[in-house]
């Protein structure tokens, strides 16, 4: 009997370009309980506490803040149960548009250009 496997995002795959070095990246950390992320989730950073989640479309309660899009993940993360500290793009690169992961209430293409629009203002262009 045939075995199929799905394949999730690969890391950095996203990435078209970025600056030199780790000019364009940082260390951020993911909140415990965001769960597993891939790579390419586009992130928010929590008003309280400075850690990130999912970029959700709208306030959301206990995670206000993590609504603007500022940084996307470069490698797949579990933190279902425990803080993860985690390689981030945060600013001056440019992503493939389509290899991008948005948080389940990002589900239209409005919130979607919002988020990239978001992404652009931290200097992370999409195409």
């Amino acid at each position: 009997m045939p075995t199929s496997f799905t394949e999730t995002p690969r890391d950095l795959a996203f990435i078209l370009s970025e600056g030199n070095r780790t000019r364009s990246r940082d260390v951020l950390t993911i909140l415990s309980g965001a769960g597993k992320l891939a790579a390419g989730t586009v992130l928010g950073k929590l008003t309280t506490g400075g850690k990130y989640v999912a970029s959700p479309n709208a306030e959301t309660v206990d995670i206000e803040g993590a609504e603007t899009a500022t940084a996307i993940l470069c490698y797949e993360v579990d933190a279902t149960s425990a803080d993860v500290d985690a390689v981030c793009i945060t600013g001056d690169a440019e992503v493939k548009d389509s290899m991008l992961v948005f948080e389940a209430t990002v589900n239209d293409s409005t919130k979607r250009a919002a988020k990239l629009t978001q992404l652009r203002a931290v200097g992370i262009k999409a195409r």
